[in-house]
């Protein structure tokens, strides 16, 4: 095992940066609908209405399993409770 520092644990356990970083950016988008259903007091079952899709999709999201979820699915899921998305883009440090 190396001693080598990670900027975050997707760092340490994907293959490559390009996957690290779309984990990341999943987890980020994840994080924020969860905060949202949370904020709002939704149940299971009014949080599935609302971002159509079934209740066991909403555990499965509230439970954060991230590998269910593309970032398409997670962008579509923010826009249909009203969130807005942004993407920001710098170079490599």
């Amino acid at each position: 095992m190396s001693d080598d520092g990670f900027a975050s644990v997707w760092d340490a356990i994907e293959d490559t940066p390009a996957d690290a970083q779309t984990m990341k950016l999943r987890s980020a988008l994840m994080m924020a609908l969860d905060r949202h259903i949370r904020a709002k007091e939704w149940t299971q079952g009014e949080a599935a209405r609302r971002l159509g899709v079934t209740e066991p999709r909403v555990a499965d999201l509230l439970r954060g399993r991230i590998t269910l979820f593309s970032l398409d699915d997670l962008v579509a899921l923010l826009t249909a409770v009203g969130l807005h998305v942004e993407v920001r883009v710098s170079d490599a440090a």
